[in-house]
């Protein structure tokens, strides 16, 4: 030991980061209860404690670290990025009470919510708060809007006061419920798979010669997707992707709100066939009144003795457009800050939890199973145009008639517009649509009599995706509608890599102060397609690239 005088003692060792406020810890102790405290239970931590304050205080965040284990850094991080989530520092003050989130999203544009939001403005009292939002996932009921998680569509100025002052009349979904579900036979298929009635080869060779796909816009193979994943080691999770963000897209919505144990029963065909350890369902946060049905309906299959307790998991999304990637869904669901990781390796081989995964949507598992009992040939007997099958295409825009429609694969969208959605609005002229939301690109009417399916539409610079089909017409701005687009993409941008990022800001100021700039855009979309780490940045460019090859004089 040194006897110098001088020598400053060494101070005691501090914990890192703010000191926890021992209220707050009681206050967010109460609000778990006896929810385990492991990281991937943090999100719905975080929206527990959003719901009870009204927002997520700094105290209350760092509370939550300190009872999950988890560093600060690695809580904030999460809860700042998600648009839900409201983080309040110390001597800021909170947001009001309630809050409007309206969609602004390009169906709603379309609709006219700017009119909306400019006169309910001027209508509403202290306490409430206008919030600008993404597609809703109502663009069939344009425009669409939330008085803090109450669904008010079609929206209006009348409609959102009556919602804040109690008097607005809610729609109320009227699901075939699992009594009814079961009484029409359902559940039927699944007690014959697991008692040796029908094999798991026998129901992967079904959907394999039905060629079915995957219906939340990659479109790979169902069938060998799930043979690619019982392939490899056990323990295998099985994912759903109910997070449909894409601008125009609801029929994940529709069959939710409907006929949830179609898709119950495909997605527990799938976990048997993969041999699943747990269930885990990612659902948007814009959907409550599914959220809702889904914990009553998934309760009634425990009841019955159709799953153990706890082996399916509901997890909600916090408005982030980017969870719809698969890789980042993973790590949202996994309690981290939702950034695409970078394929190779895949999910099929390390996905949750560093386990094997099957990912699929809500959509593909409803098909699956009436795919598995109708048979091959069933599915294949199904389509137009040289097509199979079946799709629900989300129409929204200027048709007499929007929503949700089961048609044929390949039928083209003025098939469409004229046999499912009663004709073009009154005194609107077809002129453009986008065949797969906001990444889909756009096409001219000239182009209206191609197939709407996988392969038809990207020879001309498109794709059919989540098959949103938005409609514009003769009184649409086509630029307006791309500039809409562009920053859908530049909010929804995770800022992970810096083409994204960088491209997606740089392409609303061309297409804001120098449309004209093609060489720009052309400069822009290379590096974005080519060095984005996911889809999101690959594909923000393809609304822009659509109107410089079929509209150029919209730029002009």
């Amino acid at each position: 030991m040194s006897n110098n005088p001088d020598r400053r003692r060494r101070p005691a060792a501090l914990p890192k980061g703010r000191p926890v406020d021992p209220a707050a810890l009681e206050e967010v102790r109460a609000l778990l209860g006896d929810a385990p405290r492991r990281r991937d239970g943090l999100l719905d931590a975080l929206h527990r404690i959003q719901d009870r304050f009204g927002c997520l205080h700094v105290r209350h965040l760092t509370a939550l670290a300190a009872e999950m284990r988890l560093a600060q850094t690695e809580v904030f991080e999460v809860a700042s990025f998600y648009a839900h989530f409201d983080v309040v520092h110390e001597g800021e003050e909170p947001p009001p009470p309630v809050s409007v989130r309206v969609c602004d999203g390009i169906a709603c544009t379309m609709a006219g919510v700017e009119d909306m939001v400019r006169d309910l403005a001027g209508r509403l009292g202290p306490g409430v708060r206008i919030v600008r939002a993404p597609c809703m996932g109502g663009c069939d009921r344009a425009p669409s809007a939330t008085v803090n998680h109450t669904p008010v569509e079609p929206a209006g100025p009348d409609t959102v006061l009556a919602a804040l002052n109690g008097t607005y009349r809610v729609r109320i979904p009227a699901p075939v419920r699992f009594a009814e579900y079961r009484a029409q036979g359902g559940y039927a298929l699944l007690g014959a798979c697991r008692d040796g009635r029908r094999t798991p080869e026998q129901v992967l060779a079904a959907l394999e010669e039905s060629a079915l796909r995957g219906m939340g816009g990659a479109g790979f193979p169902t069938g060998r997707k799930w043979r690619l994943v019982r392939g490899e080691p056990a323990p295998r999770h099985l994912v759903v992707n109910a997070d449909e963000g894409e601008p125009g897209t609801f029929k994940d919505r529709h069959y939710l709100e409907t006929d949830p144990h179609r898709f119950l029963e495909g997605m527990l065909l799938a976990a048997w066939v993969i041999e699943a350890a747990e269930v885990h369902l990612y659902l948007r946060d814009e959907y409550p009144q599914a959220r809702t049905i889904l914990h009553g309906e998934i309760a009634a299959l425990e009841d019955a003795g159709l799953v153990t307790p706890g082996f399916i998991r509901v997890h909600r999304g916090a408005g982030a457009y980017i969870c719809g990637e698969e890789s980042s869904m993973l790590e949202s669901i996994e309690g981290k800050r939702p950034l695409p990781r970078h394929k190779p390796p895949f999910p099929a081989q390390v996905g949750l939890f560093g386990r094997p995964t099957l990912i699929n949507n809500i959509e593909t598992l409803f098909w699956a199973r009436d795919i598995v009992e109708k048979g091959a040939a069933w599915w294949s007997a199904q389509g137009r145009n040289g097509r199979q099958g079946l799709r629900t295409y989300s129409v929204s825009g200027r048709v007499r008639l929007p929503g949700p429609k089961v048609a044929p694969a390949g039928i083209t969208v003025r098939e469409l517009i004229d046999e499912f959605c009663g004709g073009m609005a009154e005194g609107h002229r077809f002129k453009a649509y986008l065949p797969g939301g906001a990444s889909g690109g756009l096409l001219p009417a000239s182009l209206g009599d191609l197939p709407l399916d996988f392969g038809a539409l990207e020879p001309h610079g498109c794709f059919i995706g989540s098959a949103a089909v938005i409609v514009l017409s003769d009184k649409d701005d086509l630029r307006q509608a791309a500039l809409n687009l562009l920053r859908f993409f530049r909010n929804e941008s995770c800022g992970q890599c810096t083409p994204c990022r960088v491209g997606t800001e740089k392409a609303v100021l061309f297409l804001e102060h120098d449309p004209g700039n093609r060489a720009g855009f052309e400069a822009l979309t290379k590096v974005m397609m080519d060095a984005s780490i996911c889809g999101l940045g690959q594909a923000a460019m393809n609304p822009v690239r659509s109107i410089l090859r079929h509209f150029p004089e919209e730029l002009a």
